[in-house]
């Protein structure tokens, strides 16, 4: 029960977690039990994680799955995927292993290119001051370069400038390789460095100085081929097509399946400590990229007959800096990968993506997507029936079997199987 009468805390992101804990446990009413769960951080100290955000009391522990089957670019790694949704992981396994007879996944990526933003309002003559700032490419490359000599040292640094004039603004699109690293705080301190000279040359003002999620010159790629005898034969096959064809004209039906690949992808990105929210930014801005939002998979039939996919992303992701290595866990889950480069890693996380796509499709053309899904759902349904052990199994079975996988069900069948169990 919420006994507090304020959220004014002065001074509480001076305390420990642990301190913080007991004052909102003592603020909300949150019982001892609740208490005691909070402070349980699991494998991740309370110590780093109170380093990596800000007013921290615990931490929330998501299951970690690992897809086995994969074939990509002729290697076979163990990838482990972070979610909290059923049949994600065993979608990756049975589309991963569908594939592998007609050679698994195929990749491929582009430069670690990401791109700084700096804004400029106020600029007298906009045009103009785009050919101003487009011959001042060799100074604005000092500057950037200047920024970060790690960077640089790396092979990476400033590449290339791109002006655009909105209206009444200038957009200054700095285009910087970023190598192994995701690129944020190195783009964004180049933006910051350069911003100055940039109003002095196109005699405007300074305003947002800041990276694009839309990461559209950091792009992966994956294609892969599913042989009809493995699919079903050409009815499951156009069943797909179809299916893909309806996600390409209808944004409604689009968000719906271009969900679905981001559950696998952002699983890895997750389990592997990398930035969820930029990944599903720059996705969802990418399928938009034609004005009108679009399936980020394309589906078609070879000239043999066999189902081919590809998806092609922008792929943000990177093994220095950020949770990637302050998190005990993602560094595990990376050794796991036994990845040494971003772009190897973005290579994986596509396939995932596609193999997540091919067993969403091929669900909702044959069997339709509650039958496999549910089925695996239906130990969640359990556990929140108060299932405990072995009870959740045998309750998840009886719900199947019924074919109603529902709290309400699961009560009863938890009742049952207790009162079976006490008469014995």
């Amino acid at each position: 029960m919420m006994t507090t009468t304020t959220s004014r805390i002065p001074g509480f992101y001076q305390l420990s977690p642990r301190e913080r804990l007991r004052k909102v446990a003592a603020m909300s009413g949150l019982d001892a039990d609740g208490e005691a769960h909070l402070a349980d951080t699991g494998n991740l100290p309370a110590e780093i994680a109170d380093s990596m955000i800000e007013n921290v009391i615990g931490t929330l522990n998501l299951p970690i799955g690992v897809a086995t089957n994969l074939l990509i670019d002729g290697e076979e790694p163990l990838v482990p995927m972070a979610t909290e949704e059923s049949s994600v992981v065993a979608a990756v396994c049975n589309a991963a292993r569908q594939c592998r007879a007609s050679g698994g996944f195929h990749t491929d990526t582009s430069s670690p290119v990401m791109i700084a933003q700096v804004q400029l309002i106020g600029v007298p003559n906009p045009v103009f001051a785009r050919l101003r700032l487009l011959e001042a490419r060799a100074e604005i490359k000092r500057i950037c370069d200047a920024t970060d000599p790690v960077l640089l040292k790396h092979g990476g640094g400033f590449r290339d400038l791109e002006v655009r004039v909105l209206e009444d603004m200038v957009i200054v699109h700095l285009l910087v390789d970023v190598r192994d690293a995701m690129g944020a705080n190195a783009v964004n301190s180049m933006a910051e460095a350069v911003a100055p000279s940039l109003a002095e040359w196109s005699g405007g003002e300074s305003r947002l100085r800041i990276l694009s999620n839309l990461a559209d010159r950091r792009i992966a790629r994956a294609r892969a081929t599913w042989r009809l005898d493995e699919i079903g034969g050409e009815s499951v096959r156009d069943g797909m097509l179809q299916a893909f064809r309806f996600a390409d004209l209808d944004p409604y039906r689009a968000a719906t399946h271009n969900k679905g690949i981001m559950n696998g992808v952002s699983a890895v990105v997750l389990a592997t400590g990398n930035d969820t929210r930029a990944v599903e930014a720059g996705a969802h801005a990418y399928a938009a990229r034609t004005g009108r939002y679009r399936s980020l998979t394309h589906w078609e039939a070879d000239g043999d007959g066999n189902l081919t996919g590809t998806l092609e992303m922008p792929m943000p992701v990177g093994l220095i800096g950020g949770a990637t290595r302050a998190h005990p866990t993602a560094r595990r889950c990376l050794d796991i990968l036994g990845v040494s480069s971003a772009d190897r890693l973005a290579r994986i996380i596509v396939a995932v993506g596609l193999a997540q796509n091919f067993a969403a499709m091929k669900a909702l053309a044959t069997t339709g997507i509650q039958k496999g899904h549910m089925a695996l759902h239906a130990k969640n349904i359990a556990l929140m029936a108060g299932a405990e052990g072995e009870e959740v199994s045998q309750v998840a079975d009886a719900l199947v079997r019924r074919g109603s996988v529902r709290v309400d069900v699961a009560q009863d069948e938890l009742a049952l199987l207790r009162k079976q169990r006490a008469s014995t």
